[in-house]
């Protein structure tokens, strides 16, 4: 995807917050560009529910400060910004409809345009029926929805979404992901917190990487997949590969069935793509030829299990 150049919406300097004797974020520093899908990622417990909180200006920080379109971050700003939180908060009791009313009034929206933007959004997630129902009669993904349009119904420009996905079947899925690209192209910037790697990859602009406090890794997505390459090609094709070259070392390699193979080829420095092509030519049948770019996941626990202490090695391995 490409990769915004515009000023950031949102500019986290330096921000630090301390519970007790819990360093909950530690000299964190982020930029979100304007209309753009921004993974802000790490291990639970990191410290990104904690940098949320600080930019809904549920808690402060201790220290550092946070920019909204170049202003610093204050309560006018909560107007502009929508923040769907991992543990969902709706009142079981009260029909869907009033619900709905009663939180965009909170947003500022008088009760006329209110309705108007609900009978769309209702439409859209084809739940009109239920907006005479009470919350506790719907199943948790329909909740899931009717949460979603509550959070973007005041059309704010900045929107953090904590695990979106989460309850959701995937065909619901899916359709909550187009509405995220789709509230993107008309202008609004998601901060876009997940475990799903996968959504990551497909969706995302750029990515934060916080783990154990601090940003271990930003930027943008393909910029990011691109630093930790490893000059390694996959190979598939039809023969018997053998690899004896002082340039190619053969990091895995498996045998199917007609005499086909698969292979991962990692190139030596000063050793050329073309290099490798022009030896296995002569040697086997290449039906398939391409650069291993590791994925976001990859990048993920690689990343995480460099920042951690040895002795957390193990769990780490046991968590991701």
């Amino acid at each position: 995807m490409p990769h915004s150049t515009a000023a950031p919406i949102l500019e986290v300097r330096n921000v630090r917050k301390q519970y007790a004797a819990h360093t909950a974020l530690d000299g964190v520093s982020l930029a979100v560009p304007e209309q753009s899908i921004f993974g802000l990622l790490g291990p639970n417990g990191a410290g990104k529910t904690s940098l949320i909180r600080i930019i809904t200006q549920i808690t402060g920080a201790d220290a550092g400060e946070v920019f909204f379109r170049g202003e610093k971050l204050n309560p006018s700003h909560i107007a502009d910004i929508g923040y769907l939180p991992e543990e969902r908060g709706l009142y079981k009791k009260m029909k869907v409809g009033e619900q709905l009313i009663y939180l965009a009034q909170l947003r500022g929206l008088s009760r006329a345009d209110a309705v108007q933007r609900i009978k769309k959004w209702l439409d859209r997630f084809d739940i009109k029926a239920w907006a005479e129902k009470n919350v506790e009669d719907l199943s948790k993904g329909m909740q899931q929805k009717v949460q979603f349009v509550a959070t973007v119904l005041h059309e704010p420009k900045l929107i953090i979404l904590d695990e979106p996905f989460s309850g959701f079947d995937p065909i619901n899925a899916n359709l909550i992901k187009d509405e995220i690209l789709r509230l993107k192209q008309e202008g609004a910037a998601i901060i876009f917190s997940t475990h799903r790697m996968e959504s990551v990859e497909e969706m995302c602009d750029s990515i934060a990487l916080i783990n154990r406090s601090r940003k271990v890794l930003d930027g943008p997505v393909t910029a990011i997949r691109n630093q930790f390459k490893n000059n390694t090609y996959e190979v598939e094709g039809q023969g018997k590969l053998m690899v004896v070259h002082p340039d190619f070392e053969v990091i895995e390699q498996r045998e199917r069935e007609n005499d086909h193979f698969y292979a991962r080829i990692q190139l030596h420095a000063g050793t050329t793509p073309n290099d490798l092509l022009r030896y296995l030519i002569g040697r086997v049948e290449v039906q398939a030829f391409r650069e291993q770019v590791p994925s976001i996941n990859e990048i993920f626990i690689r990343r995480v299990r460099e920042t951690m202490p040895e002795t957390l090695h193990e769990t780490a391995n046991a968590l991701l």
